[in-house]
């Protein structure tokens, strides 16, 4: 008898969503994801010491300022675990922009171009590469910049319709919905402890989102993320991608059963209007309390596990 797992491989492009390579060999996704909080947790796997050791020497090479030491190694390990986990893909992998860098387009553009060049240092085609950057107004100009130069991007802590908006306007490549963080807002907000999956806030986004995308022709990719239970995932099968974690594919490996299509592309039926201005994008997020709170969260969030994993470095590059 097939698994879910199985099925859901049949209609949607699955994307593993850690760092941990045990995990991804396992379940054998197309794609996978990292973020700076699961970079963190993969420094502290043993299969990952040697490389951490590695950026910390070569950073030592590049410079005798410590900041820039600093920053090097960040960019080393990130590229190097990288690296390592494309090796087990058949599709890309994608890496983070530093989240402090989300409301600064130059800087968001020079970090990118700075890690395809080290993947492409390491014998990794950018082709294999995304790069993942917040879908603040900035982070979106940046990546449309990128895109143009041939570097492809995945826009990530997604929570409205306006970041989507922007991001199909801007030509970006794919972008990261977040389904959990969403229904995590929802059920605390309105104290409801639990929703059918059809209801699911989360789930109701992304369908949005998703149905305008086909119905006007563009080409960005929608991959469902962060999900909380795997009936998310169910009633989100037939998105184009979607990332999960090793916990959730487990799940569904044991589920078994067939997944009905719930998400389809029946082809563009309408003409895209006149494209979002800053001003309106201001205007949409702070009508949205609940993406303005989430995206601030996800971007501090993000900061704050990339902090602690510099200053995990900067103990080995002062020793």
């Amino acid at each position: 008898m097939s698994n879910q797992l199985a099925s859901l491989r049949d209609i949607t492009t699955v994307v593993a969503d850690t760092g941990d390579i045990d995990a991804i060999k396992k379940y054998q996704p197309v794609d996978a994801t990292t973020n700076p909080s699961l970079l963190l947790k993969a420094a502290g796997l043993p299969q990952y010491a040697s490389l951490i050791d590695d950026a910390v020497a070569w950073a030592k090479l590049q410079s005798n300022d410590a900041d820039q030491q600093l920053t090097d190694a960040a960019d080393k390990l990130a590229v190097a675990i990288g690296k390592e986990i494309s090796a087990t893909i058949p599709g890309r992998i994608s890496t983070e922009v530093d989240a402090r860098l989300s409301f600064d387009t130059a800087a968001t553009i020079e970090k990118a171009e700075r890690l395809v060049q080290l993947y492409e240092d390491a014998g990794i085609d950018k082709s294999h590469i995304l790069i993942k950057i917040a879908s603040t107004w900035e982070g979106i100009q940046a990546a449309e910049e990128l895109e143009k130069k041939g570097i492809q991007c995945n826009l990530t802590l997604l929570f409205s319709f306006a970041q989507a908006q922007a991001c199909a306007e801007a030509g970006v490549y794919l972008i990261s919905p977040f389904v959990g963080r969403i229904l995590d807002w929802y059920k605390k907000a309105t104290g409801t402890e639990s929703y059918a999956p059809d209801e699911d806030p989360g789930v109701v986004s992304v369908t949005k989102i998703y149905n305008y995308y086909k119905d006007h022709g563009y080409n960005t990719v929608v991959m469902g993320a962060s999900f909380r239970n795997i009936g998310e995932i169910q009633a989100l099968a037939g998105c184009d991608r979607l990332t999960i974690s090793p916990a959730l594919l487990e799940e569904l490996a044991n589920e078994p059963g067939e997944l009905e299509v719930k998400l389809k592309d029946n082809g563009a039926t309408k003409t895209p209007g006149d494209r979002l201005t800053e001003s309106e994008f201001r205007w949409a997020m702070n009508e949205d309390a609940m993406a303005t709170e989430k995206l601030s969260e996800g971007i501090r969030n993000f900061a704050a596990d990339q902090e602690k994993l510099e200053t995990m470095l900067r103990e080995k590059l002062s020793a």
